[in-house]
């Protein structure tokens, strides 16, 4: 349980939300299980791909039949865990209907924490194809807000040549507890050359470096990739040294005090692992600050302490450790992920800073993917919403609920969530993922 659905799940909880006139939230499936209820495939026109990735994932399902009549709605018999939705040949308007078909019995029949996916082709085609395209992304973030009891929907664009197993990591992802807080989101998997099988333990005898790992959101990143099987070198800066070295202990991981914007910050975390015989899998770029201010409020000195430990300081580590001349940088097949946030997507209010440096995290992912291609390294971002942590708890109540509400799972995430889909992104059997922000924010309905 996140500490929001531990607060109203208390006695005192249920009492205040009572008082407000606030129903408790839906309590969320997490970590890597499956939906209880039957799994639904459909499969629209000569579409294969989507049964064929369930195979690989040895998922079984059930598939209604589409016969075109006037009304083809399947009738669901038990209450269903999940419907996954095969439009990656869905590319004229008339088509669309049997989407309706297939999810008008679902929204209704899902059970807690059900799931819909939708697989579907990136835009491109003529001017029908184009815009079947636009549609499919527009039904996936209203179902999303229409779906109940913690229930979520997705849509993956699938690129012309990925094959089942480019996408049976992110199906896995998006069926099982670790997304609970994806919701109405849409990315894109294209085909690599070579794809790891899946595995409950991926990043077994792999070093990942997390930055900002002593609290909050960097300690459960630590706590969750070690679970994956990940050697972790968790870094932090010297101020929180104690808390550091408990999250390593913790983990079995290395603790390295660090201020990551030192100019030799790239160079001493490759030292440390060089001094091991060994390179960097992942680096996750966790560490960041805010200095909130209105714009005209904002000095020199405010603004740029925020853009050079969000932005810049990877940046410059980035070029030490992705440089395959240092011993100890990240290996070939490796992994870059940063931290974007919502507010950078969507702006908010008194962060003109904290938005410039997270929106930067999103177009500097988007700009090393495609240099990285030939290296198989990949570069994504996560971009959290409103989560539960120490920090947002000092909010005051008031601001904090409507913040918590403000999404279409009526509550803050959990900085597992975060945690969770970093771990995807890190999987070696998720290569085909590049260049991709994914929003961990419930759906929030600010730039949703």
């Amino acid at each position: 349980m996140s500490v929001l659905e531990k607060a109203f799940h208390s006695p005192v909880g249920r009492k205040v939300a009572a008082r407000a006139g606030l129903a408790e939230p839906p309590v969320l499936r997490r970590g890597r299980t499956y939906p209880g209820g039957a799994l639904v495939l459909a499969q629209i026109g000569e579409a294969t791909l989507g049964a064929r990735t369930l195979d690989v994932l040895g998922r079984p399902y059930e598939a209604p039949v589409l016969d075109g009549g006037e009304d083809v709605t399947p009738g669901y018999g038990d209450r269903i865990g999940a419907v996954v939705i095969d439009a990656t040949e869905v590319t004229r308007i008339d088509q669309l209907e049997h989407v309706r078909a297939v999810l008008r019995p679902a929204v209704r029949g899902l059970e807690g924490s059900g799931r819909v996916v939708i697989l579907a082709r990136p835009a491109g085609g003529d001017w029908e194809q184009r815009a079947v395209a636009r549609a499919l992304d527009g039904i996936d973030r209203t179902v999303a807000k229409e779906l109940r009891r913690g229930a979520t929907s997705n849509l993956v664009r699938v690129e012309e040549g990925a094959t089942p197993a480019d996408v049976a990591s992110t199906l896995e992802f998006l069926l099982q507890g670790r997304s609970a807080f994806v919701d109405g989101q849409t990315w894109a998997v294209g085909h690599a050359p070579s794809v790891a099988g899946i595995s409950e333990r991926p990043l077994d005898g792999r070093i990942v470096v997390v930055t900002g790992a002593a609290r909050g959101i960097g300690a459960a990143i630590a706590r969750t990739l070690a679970r994956d099987g990940a050697e972790i070198v968790a870094v932090d800066v010297p101020a929180a040294g104690e808390s550091l070295a408990a999250v390593a202990n913790e983990v079995g991981g290395t603790a390295l005090q660090l201020d990551i914007t030192a100019p030799d910050a790239g160079a001493r975390i490759a030292g440390l692992v060089a001094s091991r015989g060994a390179r960097i899998h992942g680096v996750v770029h966790n560490a960041g600050i805010t200095r909130d201010k209105m714009l005209a409020n904002t000095d020199q000195s405010r603004w740029a302490s925020v853009l050079q430990v969000n932005l810049a300081a990877q940046m410059r580590m980035n070029e030490v450790l992705l440089d395959p001349a240092v011993d100890g940088g990240v290996a070939e097949g490796g992994r870059i992920v940063g931290i974007a946030s919502t507010s950078g997507l969507a702006g908010n209010k008194g962060q003109t800073n904290y938005a410039a440096s997270k929106a930067g995290v999103a177009g500097l992912v988007e700009a090393m993917a495609p240099d990285l291609a030939s290296r198989a390294i990949t570069a994504n971002a996560v971009a959290p919403g409103f989560i539960e942590t120490d920090m947002t708890a000092k909010i005051p109540f008031v601001q904090r609920e409507v913040f918590r509400r403000s999404n279409s799972l009526s509550q803050g995430g959990s900085p597992v969530d975060v945690a969770e889909t970093i771990g995807y992104l890190l999987d070696p059997a998720s290569q085909g993922v590049t260049g991709q922000v994914i929003r961990v924010c419930g759906q929030n309905l600010v730039g949703a």
